[in-house]
């Protein structure tokens, strides 16, 4: 049986912060301890289970409210038993990898949240001009592993901080690159729990999306690289490793908060509105890039809900733009 951890929370009693989220919103919750019970029945003694998750601390960004369930699947049976359950209890579920490109609400996850990160979904192994690497692997190692081979095209992966299942959903991308470049294939499995392969050609990707993973889960894929000699792998990194120490801030973010218009930069946009260096509560707009809010110290996701919301009324204002945001925002208020 999987190891049933309450957080720590939890025994702080009816006057906690537990109790006080149950209460705002009317009574128990369809997760509690007794769905947790039951579906670590099903799974495996390697699995993890964690009711009232804080997901702040799983997060870029340092925000968010509680998980009602926090699962790791020991292996692929976990995770289908995960969905089946879900499915049979009509439980909504999120993969989380690590955390990079979301923002979650204050009130947190009413559902279960997956995270990918044993071992059996972070396996990295080489063969050729091929690197195969399981959905929780960093990107950062994959592109170490490609690295070792003598593999270019995968250096642009070094400066994104996240795992390759959160890629494969955002086609995330740095430098004019973009991960669907070099997909082959992937390994994928639906809400049924169903397995299967699909060829990155059957997969509508476009700008910093993959719809097709917002009701699959990327198991693993196969990346395709070029052989290359290991001084140009290598300046090419330490090129790209610059620029972003360059023109990202250190602080706690997640990342770039708007896809760019057609028409301007987001960043660019945004800095031209002035709003570089504004602040609401502890949420700032960095002062070095204009598409970045940054946890200044004691940010809320409502005070950097309040900032995109600030920015996307002045960029339709004043410039006639919709912005479209490209941090995936999940929750409750």
């Amino acid at each position: 049986m999987s190891t049933l951890a309450p957080h720590a929370e939890e025994s702080r009693g009816a006057s906690g912060p537990a109790a006080e989220l149950r209460a705002a919103h009317g009574g128990m919750r369809r997760v509690d301890a007794s769905f947790a019970s039951e579906l670590a029945v099903r799974m495996s003694g390697g699995a993890v289970i964690r009711l009232e998750e804080p997901l702040a601390r799983r997060t870029t960004l340092r925000v968010g409210g509680v998980a009602d369930l926090y699962v790791e699947p020991a292996q692929e049976r976990d995770l289908a038993a995960i969905l089946v359950f879900c499915r049979e209890r009509r439980v909504d579920w999120l993969v989380l990898g690590r955390g990079s490109n979301l923002l979650v609400r204050d009130g947190g996850y009413r559902g279960v949240v997956i995270g990918l990160a044993q071992p059996a979904f972070s396996a990295i192994a080489c063969e050729g001009l091929r690197v195969c690497a399981g959905a929780g692997a960093m990107l950062k190692a994959v592109a170490v592993a490609a690295r070792r081979q003598n593999l270019g095209e995968f250096e642009f992966l070094e400066g994104i901080p996240g795992s390759l299942g959160g890629a494969l959903r955002m086609n995330a991308g740095a430098n004019g690159k973009w991960l669907f470049e070099i997909l082959e294939r992937v390994r994928i499995m639906d809400r049924r729990g169903n397995v299967l392969e699909m060829g990155s050609s059957d997969l509508a990707a476009g700008y910093r999306d993959c719809p097709f993973f917002a009701d699959h889960i990327a198991l693993s894929a196969v990346l395709r690289g070029e052989l290359s000699d290991i001084e140009s792998i290598q300046s090419r990194s330490e090129g790209y490793r610059r620029r972003r120490l360059e023109t990202q801030p250190r602080q706690p973010s997640a990342g770039c908060v708007f896809k760019n218009p057609a028409s301007i930069a987001a960043g660019k946009l945004i800095e031209e509105l002035g709003f570089k260096g504004e602040c609401v509560g502890g949420a700032q707009v960095s002062p070095i890039h204009g598409n970045f809010i940054v946890n200044a110290g004691g940010a809320t996701a409502r005070d950097i809900l309040a900032l995109i919301e600030r920015i996307r009324g002045r960029a339709r204002s004043e410039r006639g733009i919709a912005l479209e945001t490209e941090v995936k925002i999940v929750g409750e208020d």
